[in-house]
């Protein structure tokens, strides 16, 4: 039963309270058994019954929760460096889509390249990211856009899940675009969403979300409505890409179903803020994909004015936020969003676990909760989030055990 003694500051997390309270305790120690936290506190408040029990030393360092990634698309073929350019010297994203780039760019390159050597690049990020304190990552597909090449990238997630320590949770994202194949017809792909792709999913335990892009160039308000209906009634659960270009109702819809989160949302509207706080959808905030394309930030302050729990990630992909670099994306968040470093650090962990519908398991530091958690060279979030530096992870520790 380790005792991790001498931390700086421990910043618990707990849902309790609002957007801001992390619920800082100082000089603090923590207690966990196996892959379960059983005591937290102050450490001159150790119980005795723990004194005698092997202590790993945090030497003053600041620990948190261990970071949550609830929106990332992790397997992908190729990579969309030439975009980058293009979009740095003024094309539109819509603009570079609509010429065959964009998401179907990396389609392309997704069916073509094997399960093994997906598994094998995707391994290469995961181990990246647990050495910035990540420890649970979504997954979605969306770059297969057909049944055979969809299943292989979810098959990819299943075998990560297994191969490394992170929990790997997977999307269903089939509805990201209209396939080329698909493009004189759009009914017809709908159909093989809803009659095969949803159904061979949910059957199989493939994924415990289903998402979908709604916007001008991926699937109106109405088609999302039939699909993930459709998606409910399988037993899958919702998370929507929506009002990211522009203002289209989709936060009102995400609302409306029920959905875990909503993502996106740089051009909510103040209507669709208010369905999200009356039936507590979370917002997931992606700045590095507003970073990156150079659109407006995410309206944070009105979004948690008004109640409505708002999650941080990165979007990783290839083509609109080409980083997993959580904690940059959390500084972004300070700067662009107008959100407090404390705010931010909840958005990574309690609520990014409450976008993943995991807030009891993890995303806090709290006695019947999993071990995740990071020991960090900072005597503040404050100062993390001031002083940007590449990696202030000391150490890592996944149920209990270290990973970094």
């Amino acid at each position: 039963m380790p005792v991790l003694t001498n931390i700086g500051v421990l910043y618990t997390c707990a849902g309790e309270g609002g957007q801001a309270d992390v619920h800082p305790v100082k000089n603090a120690a923590l207690v966990w058994q196996r892959d379960k936290i059983v005591w937290t506190g102050r450490e001159t408040d150790l119980p005795d019954q723990y004194q005698q029990e092997e202590t790993v030393d945090a030497q003053g360092g600041a620990v948190i929760p261990g970071l949550v990634e609830c929106h990332t698309h992790l397997a992908f073929g190729g990579w969309r460096s030439d975009e980058f350019e293009l979009r740095s010297l003024g094309r539109p994203y819509i603009e570079i889509a609509r010429a065959g780039g964009g998401i179907l760019s990396t389609v392309r390159d997704t069916r073509e390249a094997s399960e093994d050597e997906l598994v094998e690049k995707a391994m290469g990020h995961l181990t990246q990211m647990r050495k910035l304190g990540i420890t649970t990552v979504e997954c979605k597909s969306g770059y297969g856009l057909n049944q055979e090449d969809e299943i292989k990238l979810l098959n990819v997630y299943r075998r990560l899940d297994v191969m490394q320590p992170l929990d790997i949770i997977s999307t269903f994202l089939g509805a990201h675009m209209v396939p080329p194949e698909f493009k004189d017809d759009r009914e017809a792909y709908i159909s093989l969403l809803i009659r095969e792709m949803i159904p061979y999913v949910a059957d199989n335990q493939l994924a415990r979300f289903c998402d979908i892009f709604i916007e001008e160039t991926a699937f109106s308000i109405d088609e999302a409505y039939t699909i993930l209906s459709n998606a409910i009634d399988y037993g899958l659960l919702l998370k929507l890409h929506v009002d990211q270009l522009s203002a289209g109702g989709g936060a009102e819809l995400a609302a409306e179903l029920g959905a875990v989160s909503a993502d996106h949302l740089e051009y909510i509207s103040d209507k669709g803020i208010r369905a999200l706080a009356n039936t507590g959808v979370v917002a997931v905030s992606l700045p590095l994909a507003s970073f990156y394309l150079r659109q407006p930030a995410l309206p944070a302050r009105k979004l948690i004015e008004s109640g409505v729990g708002v999650a941080v990630s990165t979007d990783f992909n290839p083509g609109s936020a080409p980083s997993y670099h959580l904690p940059f994306a959390m500084s972004l968040a300070c700067t662009f969003q107008h959100m407090s470093p404390a705010e931010v650090l909840k958005g990574a962990t309690f609520y990014a676990a409450k976008a993943l519908r995991m807030e009891d398991d993890i995303g806090s530091v709290q006695p019947g909760k999993r071990a995740d958690f990071a020991i960090l060279d900072t005597p503040s979030v404050n100062h993390w989030m001031y002083h940007f530096r590449g990696n202030i992870c000391r150490s890592v520790y996944k149920d209990g055990i270290q990973i970094v």
